[in-house]
């Protein structure tokens, strides 16, 4: 395994515009390269098919139905079950390709030569949003909160709305005496590890259980599966809690968490911020992107809870065939025709053309296992 050479980070995740969906290639098929295929056809045939990360799932059906339209041949599949069992999926060779809103440890990295030879998986951000911390209280559609304040809620130490430790930070709410429902991923979520990544960092002395991606079992709070059963859940309960990818969480009350002296709304903007300020993991193929977020961060405007959710792509496939398919699909994913529409229907803003240009350089380096 080589070390990252991904050095210039911090200029490659540059979201100015912001960065919030991506992955690419480099056959390139921008709107300006698409040509005629985006009117009529193309000439690829076959399907692929990947699952995982449920945050992904609105943009994913955008990338897939816009995609059909450039290669009316192709057939990409998805299937939203979580990005933990995505790239279980992806190992098992079940996936072509994973949606996760967490990187591949070492382990699965390692695993990843079997499946996708010496160079193993890499990662490309696909989805860069906000997490929020998202609640269903009647007349309230935001509070002001602390790290510590959110982690005292998640961990059950906090557990009625009119808390002094809620009501000291939001002075000018009428907060009720409600009980506090917690709702969790019932799945094994990026999502979990995201938020609970941000809560270990950020409030290590309330939250013990450090960084997980399936919810402690000794903390008592409702689950519900996937990103739209948590938020189903929160919307039919009053006095709920959770965290989700902000796209989702409808009209649901937000958090505005505490970085620095400040109260930051989430917002893509501020979301970015956060990117902005990570570092690349290390000890992954060369043309991985997989990055380390500072949750810590006090950067004026920045948000810290960010899932930044990846595609992960083999090196190598057993065919021309796939890696083919592969490559165009991921190319359209990061064109600006792909950011468009899955922005019209997820809500994210087109990625920066640094990012888009390093996504297609390291997807370019797709073969055929010889």
């Amino acid at each position: 395994m080589k070390k990252l050479s991904f050095a210039k980070s911090a200029a490659v995740l540059s979201v100015a515009a912001l960065a919030l969906t991506a992955c690419g290639g480099s056959n390139n098929p921008t709107p300006e390269n698409t040509g005629g295929e985006a009117n009529g056809g193309g000439s690829l045939s076959g399907t692929i098919s990947g699952g995982g990360a449920s945050s992904q799932e609105a943009a994913m059906t955008a990338w897939i139905d816009g995609f059909r339209s450039v290669e009316s041949g192709a057939t990409v599949q998805y299937n939203p079950v979580g990005s933990g069992s995505g790239r279980e999926g992806f190992l098992a060779e079940q996936y072509i390709f994973a949606g996760s809103d967490a990187a591949m440890d070492a382990e699965e990295l390692e695993a990843s030569q079997q499946v996708c030879g010496p160079d193993g998986a890499f990662h490309i951000p696909g989805y860069i949003s906000p997490v929020a911390v998202a609640f269903n209280l009647e007349g309230i559609d935001s509070l002001n909160l602390d790290a510590e304040t959110i982690a005292g809620i998640f961990a059950g130490e906090i557990t009625t709305w009119n808390d002094a430790a809620i009501a000291d930070q939001n002075p000018d709410a009428d907060l009720p005496d409600t009980p506090i429902t917690v709702v969790h991923r019932a799945d094994s979520s990026g999502t979990t590890e995201n938020f609970t990544d941000y809560l270990a960092a950020a409030a290590a002395d309330t939250w013990t259980w450090g960084v997980v991606e399936d919810w402690p079992q000794e903390i008592v709070a409702e689950n519900a599966q996937g990103t739209q059963g948590v938020v189903g859940q929160v919307t039919a309960t009053d006095g709920a809690i959770t965290y989700s990818d902000a796209s989702a969480v409808g009209d649901l009350g937000t958090v505005a968490v505490k970085v620095g002296e400040e109260y930051v709304p989430y917002s893509a903007e501020a979301a970015a911020k956060a990117v902005e300020n990570s570092n690349p993991v290390e000890g992954a193929a060369e043309n991985d992107m997989a990055v380390e977020l500072d949750r810590n961060t006090t950067a004026e405007g920045s948000y810290p809870i960010v899932l930044v959710s990846y595609h992960i792509y083999c090196n190598e496939y057993a065919d021309q065939e796939t890696a083919d398919l592969v490559k165009a699909f991921a190319e359209y994913v990061v064109s600006e025709d792909g950011q468009s529409t899955a922005e019209g229907s997820a809500g994210n803003a087109p990625i920066s053309d640094s990012l888009r240009e390093r996504a297609l350089e390291s997807i370019s380096g797709i073969g055929v296992q010889g």
